[in-house]
């Protein structure tokens, strides 16, 4: 598990493609403290194992659902990403609940500075947005932010300088594709309520025909 509190930045030092597959070689210098083989590193939101490290380099590989649902498979070599290590047990929560399983992606329509915020507008499918509501949180490349305003098909974030700097989202443009993950509090409320319509709907089902045509 995540916070969407970015530890640092790091640089994309090469890619290595495979049939369907990619591995990301990925240069970075805070999180390689007390970081192992095996453990768990989110890349701009998408939580990648470590597979292989040395110094102040890891290796994650990348498979094809992974590289068709976000958009890791839009890195260049010497593209800035966010890094963030699993969350430790006696670790400050200091974000939100972020996965590191991304529910899809969303596209960036409109920025602006206002005063020391820059705005970022991201218009992404209906699937996404009705669990986006606003002053609700949602991971974007693995930043926790708060949504500001949401339109039908759109949303749009505030970033304070300090975010704005010290993430990778400095480096985006309009037109550029972000990794969205929704809060994950919102997903399981909407599941509960489907299972609670599923049982009155059983409940109801249960008539004195019904009964008698099962031999009661």
């Amino acid at each position: 598990m995540f916070t969407g509190i970015i530890e640092e930045t790091g640089r994309v030092k090469n890619i290595s493609q495979g049939e369907n597959s990619s591995r990301l070689v990925i240069e970075g210098n805070k999180i390689f403290q007390q970081i192992q083989l095996g453990d768990s590193v989110a890349v701009n939101g998408v939580c990648l194992t470590v597979c292989n490290l040395s110094n102040t380099v890891f290796e994650a590989d990348v498979m094809r659902e992974t590289l068709s649902r976000s958009s890791l498979g839009n890195l260049k070599q010497g593209s800035i990403v966010n890094l963030e290590r699993a969350m430790e047990a006696e670790g400050q929560f200091g974000g939100h609940i972020v996965s590191g399983h991304i529910d899809g992606t969303g596209t960036i329509v409109r920025m602006r500075s206002e005063g020391i915020a820059m705005w970022i507008r991201i218009s992404t499918s209906p699937g996404i947005m009705k669990y986006i509501v606003e002053k609700g949180s949602i991971a974007m490349d693995g930043v926790s932010l708060t949504v500001a305003r949401v339109q039908p098909d759109s949303f749009e974030i505030s970033l304070i300088p300090h975010t704005w700097k010290g993430t990778a989202l400095r480096t985006k443009t309009v037109g550029d594709v972000v990794n969205l993950e929704n809060d994950i509090i919102g997903k399981y409320v909407e599941k509960l309520l489907h299972l609670k319509d599923t049982a009155q709907e059983n409940k109801n089902s249960i008539s004195m025909e019904f009964l008698i045509q099962n031999g009661f």
